[in-house]
Parts: C-alpha cells; sequence; structure tokens
C-alpha cells in the first residue's frame, strides 16, 4: 500500500469519526420560521399531567405490590416505592431542563444529538424505537386478558375477540390486542390535543379505581385493626438490602414520565409547562403508589399476599368480592392509557430522526389538516399491531427498560455537558455560506479566526474543517493592539485549559461508574480483583465529582438553547447519582436481555452506515462559533432548514 493509500484511509477514517461527534443546533428561531414542518401547540399543563401519569402508571402496580412486599420488602413496600420515586425524580430534573431549554420532538435522542454527538444518538434513538414497539406491543396483550375478567371468565369473550392458537405455526394470536393497537393510532392521527383528552379520561378513570383502593382499604384497616403491620418479624422482614431490592424491582413502575418530553414541541409555554408537567406526574404517581401500597400491605400479612392479584385477594379476604370488579376496571383503563403513552412517543422519535437525515424524508411528513406525523403514526401502529397479534412478547420485556436506562443516562451525561462544556460551534446549511462570508468580511477576520485557533475548529464542512470562510483576506495588526488584546488571550487560554478538564473530567467519571457498577454486580469476579476494581471505579467517580464541583461551570450555560426555563439543581452530584443509579439497573438486567439487545443495536449501526450517515442533514454542514450564528442568520435573506 503507498503512501496515498495511507492518506486516503485516514481520510475516510477521520471523516467517519467526524460524523459521529458532530452535533446539531438547538432548533432555533430562525429554525422555526423557516420551517413548514411543523406540529400543533396545543398542550398545557392539564394535557402533559394526563400524558405523564397515563404513561407511567400500568397495570403493573395491580400486580406489582403483591410480588414484591412477599419477595422483598414486606411491610417497607412504601418505604421501597419512595426511594424508587426519588431515584425517578434524579432523572425528571434532568430532563424538565433539557426540555425546557431544547423543546423539539425527540426527547432524549435530540438532546443527545445537541449534547454529544451524532453516534451516540442514533444509539439512544434505535434504542428508544425498539422500546416504545415492544412495549405498546405487551400492554396491547395484557388488556384481552383483563377484558374477559370482566365478561365473567377467560373465554368469555366473543370468538373473534378470543385468542386462538395456530398449531401450525404454535403461535396464540390476540386478534382483541391488534384492534386495540389500531384503535389508539387512529385517535393518534386525529390530533394531539384529542387524544390527550381521551388518554385523560382513561387515566382518570384508573386514578378513580386507585382511589377507591385507598379510602376503601383504608376504612377496612381501621376496622381489622392493620393486621398486616402486626407481625413479629417487623417491619423489615428482609432488612435494609431487601427493601433496597424492592426499590429496584418498583423503579420501573415510574418509567412513562419521559413521554412528557417527547411532546416538547407541541406544548403552548415549554419553559413553564414541560418542569411543571413532569414534576407534577410524577408526584402524583408516587403518592398513588405509596398510599396504595401502603393499605394493602396492612390489609393482609405480606407473607399471604396472592402474587397474581394482591390488591383483589386482599379486599375478598374482607367479604368485599365485588370490589374486584372495581380493580379490574383500573387495571383496564390503566392499560389502555399505557398503550397510548407507549405509541404517542415513537412517531415524534421518528420524526425527528427523519427531520435529522438519518431516516428516509416518509417518516418526517406532517398532515397540514391534523398536523401531526400521520405517517409515521400509522408505520408504528401496524408494526405494535403484528407483533401484538403474533407474539407473546412477554419475554422480551427486558428489552423495553433498556431503552428507558440508556435514555435517562445520556440525558444526565448531556446536563453535564451543557452545564461544563457547551457546544461552542453550530453547524450551519451550506447554503448560508455567502451569509457566513460577508459576517467574517465584517469582522475582519478570516474563517480561523472566527473559529478559534484550533484547526479542528475551523468554519468549514463537516467533510473538511480546513476549507476556509475567505479567501485572500489581508489583516493589518497594529502591535499596539496585539499588546492590548494579550489579558483577552490569557483569558482564552484558561477558558479553553477549563474545557480540556472538563470534558476528561466527564469522561473519567463515567469510567469510573461503569468500573463501580459493574464490580458491585459481579460477583462471580475474584474477590481481590472485584474490590480493587470497584475501589478503582469509586475513586475515579469521587475525583470526578470533586473537580466539577471545584471548577466553574461554563458561562455559555446561561445563553445556550431557549433561556428561561427550570434549570436542574445540585449539578454535579445530581446528574452523576443519576448515572450511578441507571447504570447500575442496565447492568443487572442479564444476559438474555443484552443479548437479544446487542443484536437490535448491530441492526442499528448497519442501518446508519448504509444510510444515515449518508444523509445526514450534518453532511455539508459548515461549522461556525455560536456566537456569530444569530448575526449570520440575520445576513441572510432566505433561512433554509
Amino acid at each position: 500500500m503507498g503512501f496515498d493509500s495511507v492518506q486516503s484511509v485516514e481520510g475516510w477514517g477521520g471523516r467517519a469519526l467526524n460524523s459521529l461527534i458532530r452535533r446539531k443546533q438547538v432548533d432555533s428561531v430562525h429554525r422555526r420560521k423557516s420551517s413548514h414542518n411543523q406540529l400543533a401547540k396545543e398542550l398545557t399543563v392539564p394535557h402533559l399531567v394526563a400524558i405523564g401519569v397515563g404513561s407511567t402508571i400500568g397495570a403493573g402496580v395491580y400486580i406489582l405490590v403483591g410480588t414484591v412486599a412477599r419477595e422483598h420488602s414486606g411491610p417497607a413496600l412504601t418505604i421501597s416505592f419512595l426511594i424508587a420515586g426519588i431515584a425517578a425524580a434524579l432523572s425528571a430534573f434532568c430532563y424538565a431542563e433539557l426540555a425546557s431549554r431544547c423543546p423539539s420532538a425527540g426527547s432524549a435522542y435530540h438532546y443527545t444529538y445537541i449534547c454529544i454527538g451524532e453516534g451516540v444518538a442514533w444509539l439512544v434513538g434505535w434504542a428508544l424505537i425498539l422500546e416504545y414497539t415492544i412495549g405498546g406491543s405487551a400492554v396491547a396483550r395484557g388488556i384481552s386478558p383483563n377484558l374477559a375478567l370482566l365478561f365473567g371468565g377467560p373465554d368469555s369473550l366473543p370468538f373473534f375477540l378470543s385468542r386462538l392458537h395456530i398449531p401450525a405455526l404454535d403461535v396464540v394470536v390476540d386478534p382483541c390486542a391488534a384492534i386495540l393497537v389500531f384503535i389508539v393510532t387512529g385517535l393518534l392521527c386525529v390530533g394531539i390535543k384529542e387524544s390527550t383528552v381521551a388518554q385523560g379520561i382513561a387515566t382518570i378513570a384508573n386514578v378513580c379505581a386507585m382511589v377507591f383502593v385507598i379510602v376503601a382499604g383504608t376504612y377496612l384497616g381501621f376496622k381489622t385493626g392493620w393486621s398486616g403491620y402486626q407481625l413479629p418479624t417487623g417491619y423489615f422482614p428482609f432488612g435494609v438490602n431487601g427493601m433496597l431490592a424492592g426499590s429496584a424491582t418498583v423503579f420501573f413502575a415510574y418509567i412513562g414520565f419521559d413521554s412528557v418530553a417527547s411532546t416538547a414541541e407541541e406544548v403552548k409555554n415549554p419553559q413553564r409547562d414541560l418542569p411543571l408537567g413532569i414534576g407534577a406526574a410524577l408526584s402524583i404517581c408516587c403518592a398513588l403508589y405509596m398510599l396504595v401500597s401502603m393499605v394493602i400491605v396492612g390489609l393482609v400479612p405480606y407473607h399471604a399476599m396472592d402474587p397474581d392479584t394482591p390488591i383483589s385477594t386482599a379486599f375478598a379476604s374482607h367479604g368485599m368480592q365485588w370490589a374486584s370488579y372495581i380493580i379490574t376496571v383500573g387495571a383496564v383503563t390503566a392499560l389502555c392509557s399505557t398503550l397510548m403513552g407507549s405509541i404517542l412517543p415513537q412517531p415524534r422519535i421518528l420524526m425527528a430522526m427523519a427531520r435529522d437525515g438519518l431516516l428516509p424524508p416518509f417518516f418526517s411528513e406532517i398532515n397540514k389538516s391534523t398536523q401531526v406525523p400521520v405517517k409515521s403514526t400509522i408505520a408504528t401502529g401496524i408494526c405494535a399491531a403484528i407483533l401484538a397479534f403474533f407474539m407473546d412478547v412477554s419475554q422480551l420485556a427486558g428489552m423495553v427498560s433498556v431503552g428507558t436506562l440508556v435514555a435517562f443516562t445520556m440525558v444526565a451525561i448531556s446536563v453535564l455537558i451543557l452545564r461544563y462544556v457547551p457546544p461552542d460551534e453550530v453547524p450551519l446549511p451550506a447554503s448560508l455560506q455567502d451569509s457566513i462570508d460577508s459576517v467574517s468580511l465584517r469582522h475582519g477576520s478570516n474563517s480561523q479566526d472566527i473559529s478559534g485557533d484550533d484547526p479542528k475548529g475551523s468554519v468549514g464542512s463537516s467533510k473538511d474543517s480546513s476549507k476556509p470562510l475567505l479567501d485572500k483576506v489581508d489583516i493589518l495588526v497594529d502591535l499596539r493592539l496585539i499588546e492590548k488584546q494579550l489579558p483577552l488571550v490569557n483569558y482564552t487560554l484558561s477558558e479553553v485549559n477549563r474545557r480540556k478538564i472538563a470534558g476528561w473530567t466527564i469522561m473519567l467519571t463515567c469510567v469510573g461508574v461503569f468500573l463501580l457498577t459493574y464490580s458491585a454486580s459481579s460477583l462471580g469476579l475474584p474477590s481481590f480483583l472485584r474490590y480493587a476494581v470497584c475501589g478503582a471505579g469509586g475513586i475515579l467517580v469521587l475525583f470526578g465529582l470533586t473537580v466539577l464541583t471545584c471548577i466553574d461551570q461554563d458561562d455559555a450555560r446561561h445563553t445556550f438553547g431557549h433561556t428561561g426555563g427550570f434549570l436542574c439543581p445540585f449539578v454535579p452530584l445530581l446528574p452523576i447519582v443519576c448515572i450511578l443509579i441507571n447504570v447500575y439497573l442496565l447492568i443487572n438486567l442479564g444476559c438474555d436481555t443484552w443479548a437479544r439487545v446487542t443484536v437490535w443495536l448491530i441492526i442499528g449501526v448497519l442501518v446508519y452506515v448504509c444510510y444515515g450517515r449518508r444523509h445526514s442533514s450534518l453532511e455539508d454542514a459548515v461549522y461556525v462559533p455560536a456566537a456569530h450564528a444569530n448575526e449570520i442568520f440575520r445576513s441572510s435573506e432566505n433561512y433554509v432548514t
């Protein structure tokens, strides 16, 4: 291989690396004015609360209290829900800041693309597609058994809705699940406001059923003396470790509030309403979970609880068999609401990825009358309906958790990046090259002066970052001017050093989190190796926390994105703890789950390499310093999306 061949390989490798780390711009007012594919801004805080609560509280709570109480927490189940709620709130704080700063469709994929880079954003979006597809299918298949209970038993549904075993294929088809998915898909195509109202009605019915459980259960508890708490084993029969294990299990009952962030582009006042909607939804869910668990574990001793129908059995043991009908109605409405919450975000993620060029433009088309991505919604509904009809996806439920936990982790990392090393360059379309040259000429500098001293950061396309903004521009520099600028140069150098230190510290902190959680979870490792890796990880995490606490946050955080919204408190402590919790839960999902997810991610990598990387909207983008972006937009007569 000759020298020319080596250079071409290196050039290709450099372009491939640049495509993975290139970052897009927060949607500015200029981009919004020029875009014709905008979703309808119809949502307010009550709508967001309906989406958040409806997507979070599924039928799982009607089963989860029995399983976790019997196996992990005992009467301390309420504390397990509280700890899990606090852990979920850490992610909610991070989501609230990013959603208010970057209020566009795409949720975690959108934030990751802005703060981390295209490669990681693609994997997050690809994982979320898997999560919502399998999640929606699993929820749909859970509705028909509960519906059958309302009509008298497992075989009481009409024949065209009943499950049917096909011996030739050895599968059990579920027509009811597929029909329900199509109904929900139709509602979502009508309009965001109409579908949210329908979801709100189902959510209210579910909450009413839970309120009935709380009120009636409290009455029975005071009447019978709360026998579940009068046990010789005490309040912590499995110890503190059992209670914490219960918290890790019930944490997944809080998954769903992130659906609120996916509707950011459709919120009338995102800076105010998104943080309020996320916070209110999570608070309501946590309160309901704690109150229901407090009542149920007090009515029946934890070791005597039915693992399948704990709430109905608890009321039946006190002579209230009729309460099972109300509880079943609550379970059915909870599942219907969760089904809508599972299908709602995916079309918007597909739309966001298609807008960025990573998926075909088919998915980015928005219906002019309903102002929703109808084609993406229909495609999502068809895929979910096929899975719900043919497959028992209960074994794939762990894959749903991977997408959520990966998204939570990347959102927390994005908050750290936004605060300490926010992007100082933004991509602009190549069609604005004339405006870029004009602004550069007015400032009397060439492209390298505008974008900094680092040639890698010079203004140019993502394919060739060395392309100058202006050619043959001569500048006369007075020696006195250089002397006056020396303090500014020193400040700039110290700022560059601070950004480098912060960037490396964030990376080392993430490495430390992985080492710490992996060694803590891998009981099969030799003791010496396990403690050594755990100690090294702990040192890196503490080092990162200390350094990030001592150094200043970037001043650009005050102007990054859409200002005036919610700010995540206790940075860097809160995001680091959030990363630690989510990575620990990811590692403990099991080998089978990770094997299936790996196959899906490999498929995603192939799709990105073959299509996404080549069609990315940033493929020919010109990167300019963020400080000059608005001036360049103002100097241009035509804004291009």
